[in-house]
């Protein structure tokens, strides 16, 4: 099976994913805590091991080390240009904040006015996910099933938040769930775009893949370990550093099974 079809089966099963939204809302509130609980840990180690580990030592190796101050200020590019998808076009960016905010009716009328900018925001992450994992996938079987990986534990928790934006944002469940999936479909198109850049441009993939890592180090450490942070008791706190941790070593195990290079 060549790379190009993982990296389509990957992203497939990346969309998939957004329809997780109609199953989590059935589950009980403290359940689904839970869930986001481990998964929170989890993805933060995951993603933050896949940045260091996988994608940018492969950025420096495509990039090579004479161009190291280009792989960083790819790097600096991903990170600045996650930030600004984030906080400016992916406002609304699906993370549950908490019963208290889904009660306040000025809050249902603020998300139903930027619902449709979410949507777009989604289709755009999801579209940069794909190229990624794209890219990834040309380069080895390692490298695409670490950024999967990433992709996966950052985008499960997301997608229940985004299924619950639109819905609170006044679609229906089967209008939020089929605009949820058409936006996670973008990720397909990422693939192809990554095909034809890397037949196009040199060293699409070094640069790439630093953008990728920078983005996903904003994502672990602006995102999802500020939340862990804000855990205060202690033995919960333990249990997130031992599954942040498991997370990394997660992402090192994938490396010794696939130690394609």
């Amino acid at each position: 099976m060549s790379n190009i079809l993982y990296a389509f089966l990957s992203v497939i099963f990346i969309s998939i994913i957004s329809l997780v939204g109609v199953f989590a809302i059935s589950l009980k509130e403290r359940t689904l805590d839970r869930i986001l609980f481990i998964l929170l840990s989890f993805s933060s180690g995951s993603i933050l091991g896949t940045a260091f580990l996988d994608l940018l030592p492969e950025a420096i190796h495509f990039l090579r080390e004479e161009h190291l101050s280009i792989t960083v200020l790819y790097v600096t590019f991903g990170f600045v240009g996650f930030f600004f998808i984030e906080r400016f076009i992916y406002w609304f960016h699906g993370h549950l904040h908490g019963p208290e905010h889904r009660s306040k009716v000025d809050e249902r009328l603020r998300v139903k006015k930027f619902v449709y900018l979410n949507l777009i925001g989604d289709g755009i992450h999801n579209l940069i996910d794909g190229m990624i994992i794209g890219a990834s996938f040309l380069i080895n079987i390692q490298t695409g099933l670490a950024a999967t990986i990433a992709v996966f534990f950052h985008e499960l928790p997301q997608e229940i938040g985004d299924f619950g934006v639109l819905v609170y944002g006044g679609f229906t469940r089967y209008k939020a769930l089929f605009f949820n999936f058409l936006s996670a479909l973008t990720a397909i198109i990422g693939v192809f775009l990554s095909n034809y850049f890397a037949m196009n441009i040199v060293n699409f993939f070094g640069y790439l893949l630093a953008f990728a890592a920078g983005g996903f180090i904003y994502l672990a450490s602006s995102e999802l370990i500020p939340e862990m942070q804000r855990e205060e008791d202690l033995g919960r706190s333990l249990i997130q550093f031992i599954l942040f941790i498991l997370g990394i070593i997660f992402i090192i195990a994938s490396g010794l099974l696939f130690p394609e290079s």
